[in-house]
């Protein structure tokens, strides 16, 4: 479905991905890790058109993506829920969904993924005439979520959907990632919490500095020393 072939990216002069090549079946959850500026942000943007890459192809269904608008992308198919969610915090949760299928006609079908979202989080049926901004941590990062499903993606990009949340928010929110997967989205997931990552993941990539220094399948890394040390936690 998606494939990085030897991207390379900037910010200005100082050089984010040097060379990465990734890819991404259909139905697949794959997972990226690894510190604080490795890149894994870096390459959701990237993939989404929101940087452009200086070298390399990426491709989504056989379509080169490198030089496509940012809402051309969200129409073919990949939606994003950004770090730090990014809601609309004066929008109330239902306006922050409508924006979510700004770019559909389907009346229809935009009632039905609303049904959807709501079943998935029916936390935010409750808080729907709720401003954004009033929400918790754990709620606006389903809304978040919610809010790219609400665009019908093939390829969902999550980024860093953990992050800030209590332990029992986390393990919320990755019981309904699982969910979306088995409901046949396919996901693409940024995630500092490796384990937790790993564990919901088909296939790992594990980058450093801008480079892919392991891949595997989720079992293999889960067991591999280097990540058991460096993002397991373990000695």
């Amino acid at each position: 479905m998606l494939e990085l072939i030897d991207v390379y990216t900037y910010y200005g002069n100082i050089q984010a991905l040097k060379g990465i090549s990734i890819h991404v079946e259909t139905g697949e959850v794959v997972t990226l890790i690894g510190s604080n500026g490795a890149g894994k942000t870096t390459t959701l943007r990237t993939i989404q058109g929101l940087l452009r890459p200086k070298q390399g192809k990426i491709l989504f269904e056989g379509k080169d993506l490198s030089t496509t608008s940012t809402q051309e992308i969200v129409r073919l198919g990949i939606a994003q829920s950004p770090e730090g969610r990014m809601i609309f915090p004066r929008m109330t949760v239902l306006e922050n969904l409508e924006m979510g299928a700004f770019q559909r006609q389907d009346k229809l079908g935009i009632k039905s993924d609303m049904e959807r979202v709501f079943l998935l989080f029916p936390r935010l049926q409750e808080r729907m005439t709720q401003k954004g901004g009033t929400l918790s941590g754990g709620e606006q990062q389903m809304l978040a979520i919610a809010r790219a499903l609400m665009a019908r993606p093939r390829l969902l990009l999550l980024d860093e959907p953990s992050m800030g949340l209590a332990p029992m928010l986390v393990s919320q929110i990755f019981s309904i990632i699982q969910e979306i997967s088995a409901q046949g989205t396919t996901i693409l997931l940024v995630e500092q919490n490796a384990r937790l990552a790993l564990t919901v993941a088909n296939r790992g990539y594990v980058l450093q500095t801008g480079e892919i220094v392991l891949t595997g399948n989720a079992k293999e890394l889960q067991a591999d020393p280097t990540v058991r040390k460096a993002y397991l936690g373990d000695e």
